[in-house]
């Protein structure tokens, strides 16, 4: 019997992988001759770099770089593939978790940050890279990360911009002559699950806008800013993604990469994540998959990742078997969705914190997990 294990992190209890082994752990205790293959996970946003890296054996780097607001942050990512492929979460440095609430300014709050991990990735030989782009502090349309890769841009005087939101409706005038000549030579993949367009009522500013300090006055205003940065990038680049869908996610930073970028491709993270962990090829001769999260509900069955795991797998008329930290009565829809049964691996009755301690989550799941297989 081949059984592929791949379930997401349980978010401040298990990592992906801990999570699986822990689950390979209880199920070759029910059949010690099982072929079974641990896979990491997740869905191209937190957690991301953590599971590729530990599943891949992977390093991580770590760069000194502008944080949101300007002030210096440590930043965070992995790289893989002999230091050919980069896996980031642009929240390491534009995040909205690096900035306190009652500081949140839309108009200076910039991506320059990002850029700069990007730049140093390129500097140590990355020429692949996969970005997760959720959880953004920014609505500036991605002029940070572009300045800090080498654009720059001007405005009607011929002066050089700050690369904040206030700037875009100013910018009469980009150049790349100053731009990395090694960002031709990368590939991007960008894990990005919304399908706004950069302007408009559905665009980056109208929704996002308010989460990230933007007020309801505001929002005309700034929306039209936009606007007139996307039109002098039409004219620089000689073709408008403004309304690509996902053009307004992470605050226009879609709109930045499929612009600005010669290899460029926005899609769902898990699509990117079970690509780059060739998952499929596994499946291929796969019996049973075991997948999982921390919370089971009606949501996962709404394309979240156990149910990108489970579409997969029902090519190939494998069993699906899931496990989770705790389910929900309305959870069965998980059911429809792919997954042949679920399990809450909780044993008894306990505090969520003692529920949660990384060494008796991994013991429950493996427990769990021998008891589902004793039975198969």
């Amino acid at each position: 019997m081949k059984v592929v294990v791949a379930i997401d992190s349980f978010k401040g209890s298990m990592s992906s992988m801990e999570a699986g082994n822990a689950a390979k752990e209880g199920i070759l205790k029910a059949h010690p001759d099982a072929n079974v293959v641990v896979k990491p996970l997740a869905d191209g946003g937190e957690g991301t770099v953590e599971a590729l890296v530990e599943g891949f054996g992977g390093t991580y780097e770590f760069v000194k770089v502008s944080g949101p607001l300007g002030a210096e942050v440590n930043a965070r990512y992995g790289t893989m593939q002999g230091g050919k492929t980069a896996i980031m979460e642009m929240a390491e440095a534009g995040g909205i978790i690096l900035v306190d609430r009652n500081a949140l300014d839309p108009w200076r709050a910039s991506t320059v940050g990002v850029g700069q991990m990007i730049k140093n990735a390129v500097e140590k030989g990355c020429r692949d890279f996969i970005v997760g782009i959720g959880g953004s502090a920014t609505t500036e349309g991605g002029i940070g990360m572009l300045s800090a890769l080498g654009f720059e841009f001007f405005d009607a005087d011929g002066n050089l911009l700050e690369p904040v939101f206030e700037s875009l409706a100013k910018v009469a005038r980009i150049s790349g002559e100053k731009v990395m000549p090694e960002l031709d030579e990368c590939h991007f993949q960008v894990a990005c699950d919304v399908k706004n367009p950069l302007c408009g009522e559905n665009g980056c500013v109208y929704v996002y806008g308010p989460q990230k300090g933007v007020k309801p006055e505001e929002r005309q205003p700034m929306d039209e800013m936009m606007a007139k940065f996307a039109e002098v990038v039409k004219n620089f680049v000689g073709e408008d993604y403004s309304n690509m869908p996902g053009a307004g996610a992470a605050g226009g930073l879609g709109f930045a990469f499929r612009s600005f970028f010669k290899n460029v491709e926005l899609r769902p993270g898990i699509s990117i994540v079970l690509d780059a962990i060739e998952l499929e090829k596994e499946l291929a001769d796969a019996d049973v998959v075991v997948t999982g999260e921390g919370r089971l509900d009606s949501q996962t069955a709404n394309g979240k990742v156990p149910v990108g795991v489970a579409k997969l797998a029902k090519k190939y008329d494998c069993r699906v078997v899931a496990m989770a930290g705790s389910v929900t009565d309305d959870a069965d829809a998980c059911n429809n969705a792919g997954i042949d049964a679920f399990f809450p691996i909780l044993r008894g009755i306990s505090t969520l914190d003692e529920a949660m301690d990384n060494s008796t989550a991994k013991k429950n799941i493996s427990l769990t997990a021998e008891q589902v297989f004793r039975l198969m």
